[in-house]
């Protein structure tokens, strides 16, 4: 990996260990070498509760990776998602002292700190510091402060943190491997880098990232990001409630959810089934199509409607001009868009990551969004102008680990 332009993602999913490795272009985009997975195990709603068995899985999918893209991997940029995540707004403020009227970088660097001299809990750390704007001497909205004059810089951040020991484990089971970790990213805003345009971002959106634990979710307003979070649900909830409702194998009902589940009530025949053949250790039955998407429609509103009233703590849906744009795994079930468009009251589109080339199963496949974004996130911080919003904060998270 000596290459500079080559980047490599991993997530920890609570499904899927999936490694990306994508080579940078020069006209900004993205060209993906090879994809690599393993069946996820030692892993719930997002976090590591086995050790070995979750750093083995991850083993599995980085060789897989390897082998697809020809490319030995040294480092890597890894996703972070858990309930444990949260997330606020806050503003920094410097005064420049009487004899120097200009910002200078240090200014700059300054009013981030400041921004974080809050109390967040003691086993907190913090993961992101994104720039929303910044204020000189009052004046709003300005996008690089530095060589600007001026006595008094402001900026309005949103942070994000989480539990320490919690982040390091992630950490650490791939420093284990060993790999050497370049950033730690939360998921959401891994996936948000590929499915929004930065126009998207300008009007208004909210990214829904539903994947096997957890959801994740990014609400961008005026081109910056206002709220995050991650909530402890997602695809395996769903599962297990068609397994105990049909009384049916965990294993059947995934297969049953993925290829026949709908969250569209009233859409099939009265009375229609689905026979489900023998198996080992199973005696096939019959399901009626309109009890299993019951049980898929309940849970996805549940699901929904809890995000929405996390995101009603604040105003910013109201500025939510170019829509919800869902990704993950479960945005694959039939009808979630419409769903979440009569939840939400706005518009609702499927979502997948742009501006990349390569191989387009992968591409194409919201399972993987996230992980192709953090492979954008790597180009980014590769660049010489990291655009507004990313920057890389964690040091002493890493520090702990060497």
């Amino acid at each position: 990996m000596a290459n500079n332009n080559l980047m490599v993602g991993l997530e920890i999913g609570t499904s899927k260990i999936c490694v990306v490795v994508g080579e940078g272009r020069t006209d900004g985009t993205l060209k993906i070498l090879g994809v690599g997975q393993a069946p996820s195990r030692g892993v719930r709603k997002g976090e590591i509760v086995d050790f070995e068995t979750a750093m083995k899985c991850v083993h599995e999918a980085v060789v897989d990776a390897e082998q697809k893209s020809d490319v030995m991997i040294r480092s890597v940029y890894v996703a972070v998602a858990g309930s444990h995540l949260q997330s606020f707004n806050n503003r920094g403020c410097v005064i420049l002292p009487e004899d120097r009227d200009e910002i200078d970088e240090q200014d700059v660097e300054d009013v981030k700190i400041n921004a974080r001299e809050v109390s967040i809990p003691a086993q907190n750390a913090f993961l992101h510091s994104l720039i929303q704007h910044y204020h000189v001497d009052g004046q709003e909205g300005v996008l690089s402060p530095a060589g600007m004059f001026g006595q008094k810089l402001e900026a309005d951040f949103h942070i994000i943190h989480g539990v320490r020991t919690r982040i390091q484990n992630t950490i650490r089971c791939v420093k284990e491997l060993p790999l050497d970790v370049e950033d730690v990213v939360f998921s959401g805003l891994a996936s948000a880098q590929v499915v929004l345009t930065q126009h998207q971002k300008d009007l208004g959106a909210l990214v829904i990232d539903m994947g096997g634990g957890t959801t994740d979710y990014v609400l961008y307003a005026d081109g910056a990001v206002r709220q995050s979070g991650c909530l402890a649900v997602g695809g395996d909830h769903i599962t297990n409630d068609i397994s105990m409702g049909l009384r049916i194998p965990m294993a059947r009902a995934e297969k049953l959810k993925i290829e026949e589940g709908s969250c569209i009530l009233g859409n099939c025949l009265p009375g229609e089934m689905i026979l489900l053949k023998d198996d080992s250790g199973f005696a096939g039955k019959e399901i009626e199509r309109e009890t299993l998407n019951t049980i898929i429609y309940l849970r996805l509103r549940e699901a929904l409607e809890l995000l929405k009233r996390r995101l009603d703590e604040e105003t910013y849906l109201n500025y939510v001009g170019a829509g919800i744009f869902i990704t993950g795994g479960c945005s694959l079930l039939n009808g979630i868009d419409h769903l979440a468009s009569e939840i939400f009251e706005l518009p609702a589109y499927l979502a997948h990551a742009q501006s990349t080339s390569g191989i387009t199963s992968a591409v194409e496949n919201p399972q993987f969004a996230t992980v192709i974004g953090l492979v954008k996130f790597a180009q980014v911080m590769h660049s010489d102008r990291p655009p507004r919003g990313l920057g890389r904060i964690f040091g002493k998270l890493l520090g702990g680990m060497r």
